[in-house]
């Protein structure tokens, strides 16, 4: 029975979320139960393509990519697909129908990885936007089941959450990005003199970011609220630590909150959320 495929292609989506990510595991755990399984086969859709472009050194990426890219509109077409991750990951598109315009621009951010960009503030915006705001517009698809009219009130607080969540990355990824993938995501600014000044001026881009978002999450559906502010708290927390640092200390390693430190964070926000403080 095809059931058994289905529920093996959101188990692998799962599986992959909780092998690269604990903290938007913990957060999606505190999603109605209802939600988890579309906002994992989701996950599980954008860490591949990631992981193609991240991690595949020495293989032929811009290939893996492009074909990434055909078996995922071959996918939806078909509504199948052998693929585990596809199969999960059109099932959701289609449940939920979310925009295959949101899956090209994704894919399209993908693809600028593959090439060194010299990212001025069009093309800068241009990546945020296809690789973290249509991704928070993706599960905001999810979170709103249909409901047009809270989608379009709701869609502009969601890009500013993934906006948020994806600065606080290049931050936090910094070393990684800048000395081993060779890239520099924000426009004009020199990394071998990153300065504190340059810093300040992202931080409180993030932070407008991050003010706006919250707007938004607390006018979720209660189905995702918990789930969506815990990731939110989550990263607020790596912020602040960031923000604790010099800049060159960001430069000489990735910065991380510990298991411990994330399961008091979860147990604050999820106390936060029942007493309706959010």
């Amino acid at each position: 029975m095809k059931s058994l495929f289905d529920n093996l292609s959101v188990e692998v989506s799962r599986l992959t979320t909780k092998s690269y990510s604990t903290s938007f595991s913990l957060g999606i755990y505190f999603l109605h139960e209802k939600l988890r399984d579309p906002v994992y086969s989701v996950y599980g859709f954008v860490r591949v393509a990631d992981e193609i472009v991240d991690s595949f050194e020495g293989y032929n990426q811009e290939y893996l990519l492009q074909k990434f890219r055909s078996d995922t509109f071959e996918a939806l077409e078909q509504r199948i697909s052998a693929n585990p991750i596809l199969n999960a990951f059109q099932e959701v598109v289609h449940q939920f129908d979310i925009d295959y315009r949101l899956i090209e621009t994704f894919l399209d951010s993908m693809e600028m990885d593959l090439q060194k960009v010299d990212y001025n503030d069009e093309k800068y915006q241009q990546y945020i936007l296809g690789s973290a705001e249509v991704v928070g517009l993706m599960c905001l698809h999810i979170f709103t089941d249909g409901n047009k009219q809270q989608f379009e009130e709701l869609k502009p607080y969601a890009m500013k959450l993934g906006a948020a969540f994806q600065k606080v990355n290049f931050l936090r990824d910094l070393k990684d990005d800048y000395h081993v993938l060779g890239r520099t995501y924000f426009p004009g600014v020199d990394m071998e003199n990153f300065s504190p000044q340059a810093k300040k001026q992202i931080e409180r881009e993030i932070e407008e970011d991050f003010k706006i978002a919250l707007e938004g999450i607390k006018m979720l559906p209660t189905s995702a609220k918990g789930g969506v502010y815990l990731a939110y708290v989550y990263y607020q927390s790596l912020f602040k630590k960031i923000k604790r640092l010099p800049a060159q200390r960001i430069l000489s390693g990735r910065i991380r909150i510990n298991n411990g430190r994330k399961v008091g964070l979860m147990i604050n926000s999820l106390v936060e959320c029942k007493m309706r403080i959010v």
